[in-house]
């Protein structure tokens, strides 16, 4: 086996923001193709690699090749059994487990799918795991599948579902000498937050797994002029919800919490919405996965495209080696170990299958 840092190191050299992915795409593609038990193609940036044994089940292992923009971070560093670079937990640590995996396990239990797709840390019109679904559902159909989103070597189940929504409130303009003759919108809105903060949170459990959503305020604007009151105020809004409620689910609380203080006129936009994916932990393969090994499972409080297999009915979960919490941020880094640890984990899944 490879030295798996090392070869981390050499993926997060090669720039990779989303949009930009294309040098990271040729080189998974050029170490793909000349595996001779794989079927390799290419499609825009997203490489897809397949085992063709005819093995009853197979398993799809999925990895963003995009990275947010840098943040004085696009070098790679490596101190001891640290590697601190942009991607390194999110996610080209799981991409060379995958790359490795995909070039050293010539006869596995299962037929295994390697995707390689760009353009996740963007707007979902882009997400080129999206496309293959839509432009080639036959190099994606598995019967279960693991992607490699950062969760420290856990098992991240399902996913929280998420939804932006921008709400614009009304009043009427005055001279703020005089505001008495008009309303002010801005006002209004203190009242919408009110409730916003207000809001219980939920912290269902589903399959063992404790969820916990979240409704925040992400950005506001309003106001002419200093002297004007304002007619007009809006706030945009980020909800996070657990996989027992859908995205109409979803919509119709945010409208009942808010009913109080929306009047005639005022707008409601649901902007954006991706759904929530149940656990899925009774597939045999991710069964096999947790039970063999002990693996600690929890929830992913996040959004992943684990939902994007969950809504065509395949089972999803997320197990890969960085810390989600330093994901994005400038100090960005990966450790030896759980690298070492999530290669471990799915090689003994796909040389042993079900058993």
């Amino acid at each position: 086996m490879v030295d798996l840092l090392a070869l981390t190191a050499e993926l997060v050299d090669i720039a990779s923001e989303s949009h930009a992915e294309a040098a990271l795409a040729d080189r998974v593609q050029a170490e793909l193709v000349a595996v001779p038990w794989l079927v390799t193609e290419r499609l825009g940036d997203n490489v897809v690699a397949r085992t063709v044994h005819g093995r009853p089940l197979r398993l799809a292992l999925a990895g963003h090749l995009d990275t947010v923009p840098a943040n004085g971070n696009a070098v790679a560093r490596l101190d001891g059994d640290t590697l601190w670079g942009l991607g390194a937990s999110d996610m080209k640590s799981g991409l060379a487990v995958m790359i490795e995996l995909a070039r050293t396990v010539a006869a596995p239990a299962v037929d295994v799918t390697y995707i390689f797709y760009a353009a996740e840390e963007v707007a979902a019109v882009h997400n080129g795991l999206a496309h293959l679904f839509r432009e080639r559902p036959d190099l994606v159909a598995c019967d279960a599948a693991i992607l490699g989103e950062p969760t420290d070597a856990v098992l991240e189940a399902g996913c929280q579902g998420t939804m932006r929504v921008e709400i614009t409130l009304v009043g009427e303009r005055a001279h703020s000498a005089r505001p008495w003759m008009g309303r002010n919108a801005l006002h209004r809105l203190g009242h919408l937050l009110t409730l916003v903060e207000a809001a219980p949170g939920r912290e269902p459990s589903i399959d063992g797994c404790s969820y916990r959503e979240a409704l925040q305020a992400v950005g506001a604007a309003s106001g002419v002029a200093p002297n004007v009151v304002p007619d007009r105020a809006s706030v945009t809004l980020n909800h996070r919800f657990a996989p027992d409620r859908t995205v109409a689910h979803a919509e119709a609380y945010l409208r009942s919490l808010l009913a109080p203080v929306l009047e005639d006129g005022d707008t409601f936009e649901v902007v954006d919405a991706a759904p929530a994916a149940t656990p899925g932990l009774d597939h045999p393969l991710l069964r096999a996965l947790v039970d063999r090994n002990r693996l600690p499972v929890r929830a992913k409080l996040g959004w992943t495209d684990v939902a994007r297999f969950a809504g065509r009915g395949i089972p999803a979960a997320n197990l890969g080696p960085g810390d989600p919490r330093l994901a994005h941020a400038a100090d960005e880094r990966v450790g030896r170990a759980p690298i070492e640890a999530t290669y471990a984990l799915l090689r003994d899944l796909i040389v042993r299958g079900v058993d």
